[in-house]
């Protein structure tokens, strides 16, 4: 990607999701000419079991997952875990977040979407 020298927009925008299995979701679905800065991510597990996850950075939409967040990182039956650290994507980079079984976990993402196009 560029750097950008031309005129485009900056908005802020959150997503939700509900997780119940252990399918990828792709929380942020990368498109071209666009720059993405995740400001937080809340996790609630809302079935009263504990449960794993991961969080993972698929750069080039497809190839190599980088773990951001272990799968094996424990979230305790009807707590939250904040991912508030900064992070970018670029492009068509995906962000995926999985859970370790059959579950019931809600997600609000919150993040900065920079369109060059």
């Amino acid at each position: 990607m560029a750097i950008p020298s031309g005129s485009g927009t900056e908005v802020l925008k959150r997503g939700t999701f509900t997780v119940t299995d252990t399918t990828d979701t792709k929380i942020i679905d990368g498109v071209a000419n666009h720059i993405y800065t995740v400001l937080s991510i809340v996790i609630t597990e809302t079935a009263g079991a504990a449960e794993t996850f991961g969080l993972f950075l698929d750069p080039s939409a497809g190839g190599t997952d980088y773990e951001i967040i272990s799968l094996a990182t424990a979230l305790a039956a009807d707590t939250t875990f904040i991912f508030n650290d900064r992070l970018v994507l670029t492009g068509t980079d995906e962000l995926n977040f999985k859970a370790g079984g059959t579950c019931d976990i809600d997600i609000v993402i919150s993040y900065i979407d920079q369109d060059w196009t």
